[in-house]
């Protein structure tokens, strides 16, 4: 395929550090070349980031409940309250988990879950406390936009005195769950809007970092929308780190259909479409230093690949995962494995904290 003169301008223009507009990550999407596009995005990288490091992380991502009062789509992960396998783990179960972590050479934890229709704000902030307690080092990286915004509506409650709330309580930072594509017209075909529509996800986001806090972006996409949507997301999450500067990273993958409603109804993303989309998120994104490649759910072999896409950090060795492996992505990686991966794709591996600082 011939790279038309267009497309080659565009990328010399983000190879040289500047900002590509709405139209012009439209005809990335739509024209350029893989290839071309893993290049100019490597060339991105190396500008950002220590071009000889690969960045991961030792930490657990622990989901508390499945409960959710929420049937997305997309999710294989939800029950109601009245199914026999619905859970939600008490404290002791929690803090078993963590100390394992913690063994395995962990810095952090992910803390998230369902959005569970009894749990109230005072819930999240024993949660906290109790972990502090008996973790006091442990960075907290928990509960995303839809579990904050619940507990806005039922407490009538500002959002912004629920962050101070939980901030007060112990929580680190926020994580980007929730995302999906920060489209609306596709979130509600895929039942995501009811639990957070774009403009509240964005805004949780800009609440918090204004706050302190640092938070991640993601997008999970191949969920059926138009490309379109996925420049739609690049650029609201654009928007809110001109005003903030407080993501430390981006992290797209790709939808898992298994066990969900969506599964027969869209095509599955493969792995061209996950390189091209992380490229081209690294072109977009000029202003967020890190992008997270996904081997979680593309596998070892792509996630090395991601390495030469513009991806600067492989994320978790996935102590535990239970979201993704419910829909069918099985994944798992040591830390000796995780080395050895980035070892392989020419890289030094590099053990980070959660916001990226190395230990």
């Amino acid at each position: 395929m011939d790279v038309s003169s267009s497309v080659t301008a565009i990328l010399d223009r983000a190879v040289a550090g500047q900002r590509l507009d709405r139209g012009e990550l439209q005809l990335l999407f739509d024209e350029a070349p893989l290839l071309e596009l893993g290049q100019a995005a490597a060339a991105v990288r190396e500008r950002l980031v220590d071009p000889g490091t690969v960045s991961y992380i030792i930490d657990r991502n622990i989901n508390y409940t499945n409960v959710c009062v929420y049937r997305c789509r997309f999710c294989a992960f939800y029950r109601t309250p009245a199914d026999e396998d619905a859970y939600l783990l008490p404290l002791d179960e929690i803090i078993g988990k963590v100390a394992e972590t913690v063994a395995a050479g962990g810095t952090g934890i992910l803390l998230q879950g369902g959005v569970h229709p009894a749990l109230r704000l005072a819930d999240y902030e024993d949660l906290l406390r109790g972990l502090k307690r008996a973790f006091p080092h442990l960075h907290l990286h928990a509960f995303s936009v839809p579990e904050i915004l619940f507990v806005a509506k039922v407490e009538r409650m500002p959002v912004r005195e629920v962050l101070e709330r939980l901030i007060a309580a112990g929580l680190d930072s926020i994580p980007g769950g929730g995302a999906e594509i920060l489209e609306d017209d596709t979130r509600r075909r895929i039942w995501s809007r009811a639990k957070a529509p774009t403009a509240d996800w964005l805004s949780v986001h800009r609440q918090a970092h204004e706050l302190g806090l640092r938070t991640t972006a993601t997008m999970m996409f191949g969920v059926g929308e138009p490309l379109s949507a996925r420049v739609e997301h690049l650029l609201g999450v654009r928007g809110v780190q001109d005003a903030t500067g407080g993501f430390t990273a981006f992290i797209p993958w790709t939808f898992q259909a298994a066990n969900t409603d969506l599964e027969g109804e869209v095509e599955p993303s493969g792995g061209s479409d996950y390189l091209r989309t992380l490229a081209i998120a690294r072109l977009a994104l000029d202003n967020i230093v890190h992008l997270q490649g996904s081997w979680v759910t593309q596998g070892e072999k792509v996630g090395q690949l991601a390495l030469a896409f513009g991806a600067d950090d492989l994320g978790s060795i996935m102590l535990e995962e239970n979201v993704v492996a419910a829909a069918g992505a099985r994944h798992r990686m040591s830390q000796r494995d995780m080395e050895r991966t980035i070892r392989g794709a020419g890289y030094a591996p590099r053990q980070r904290r959660t916001l990226y600082e190395s230990l």
